[in-house]
């Protein structure tokens, strides 16, 4: 039965992973908009100082650069490596947590108390995230790739020929890069997606607003996805860029961490640049959530009898 909670859980978080990497993409470009730009500084009424840079553009803006630059095709780079990081990362996350919520359930009331909950989301989130870092790396890269100018792209033909070309050009260890950045990811987005869809599933049922369907998990997917946004962003805004930065040989990296990555990153754009790629963010959660849980619901109705 654990084995079982484990594909049934991969399954659905490979289809709803593949489902929504356009938007995936979107919000990393996003996310990598103004980085390495000076600072700009300008006095502003009072004697204060205003940080300015390039004008930023919003997520159809984005989105309609890269089909115009590369092809509509261009939207799904890196979809190679959202598979396997979905096999690897929430095939863990979903199945550990299935676990738990199993374990410690109360079997009179069939309900998890909300501090449970979270706790089995911060430890199956963490587990995961260890485990799929090499793909979320390898994704990272291919989506920020066709941001570059042609002579600087990495020009990785798929998630294996990424690790393979970091594993051999950077070390074994940048597979791990970013690591301590998406395992405290990882534990919030599991802590605040699964526990907080369970909770308002919950209550939407206790309480008679809504009967268990459609309609309950679309609305609690979608509550879901907006706390697990929220929380999330910031440490996702600096994981993507410590993935992403280029490593010259003798030459210092742009961040010497996910510390000095913040810092740097608000200095130079401001503190609001961390919640770049917001809307796609939410955009993607939403959705996301909700293919997962309806394809999950799915799987299991098709593997009652194994």
């Amino acid at each position: 039965m654990g084995v079982k909670g484990f594909i049934e859980g991969g399954i659905a978080s490979i289809v709803a992973g593949c489902s929504t990497h356009p938007l995936d993409l979107i919000k990393v470009r996003m996310q990598l908009q103004g980085e390495n730009q000076p600072v700009r500084a300008a006095s502003a009424p009072g004697g204060s100082i205003n940080v300015s840079g390039p004008p930023r553009v919003g997520p159809i803006g984005v989105g309609m650069q890269i089909i115009k630059q590369d092809g509509a095709r261009a939207l799904f780079s890196g979809v190679s490596a959202t598979v396997l990081r979905q096999t690897l990362y929430s095939t863990t996350r979903m199945g550990l947590y299935d676990m738990m919520k199993k374990k410690w359930t109360d079997p009179e009331t069939g309900n998890m108390r909300l501090w449970k909950k979270i706790g089995a989301g911060l430890i199956a989130g963490g587990i995961g995230a260890a485990v799929g870092n090499p793909a979320d790396v390898a994704m990272v890269r291919m989506q920020a790739d066709g941001r570059l100018p042609a002579a600087q792209r990495r020009n990785y033909q798929s998630v294996v020929d990424a690790i393979s070309q970091m594993a051999k050009n950077e070390g074994v260890g940048s597979l791990w890069r970013g690591s301590s950045l998406t395992v405290n990811r990882a534990m919030l987005v599991t802590a605040s997606q699964l526990a907080s869809y369970d909770q308002i599933k919950e209550t939407i049922l206790e309480k008679g607003v809504m009967k268990d369907g459609l309609g309950t998990h679309v609305t609690a997917s979608f509550a879901a996805g907006f706390v697990a946004s929220v929380v999330t962003n910031p440490i996702d805004v600096i994981k993507t860029r410590v993935m992403n930065m280029r490593v010259e040989p003798g030459k210092a990296p742009p961040y010497t961490g996910a510390t000095d990555c913040a810092l740097q990153t608000i200095r130079s754009e401001g503190p609001m640049a961390l919640y770049k790629g917001f809307i796609p963010t939410i955009s993607r959660q939403g959705p996301f959530t909700v293919v997962l849980f309806v394809t999950l619901e799915q799987v299991r109705k098709l593997l009652k009898d194994f």
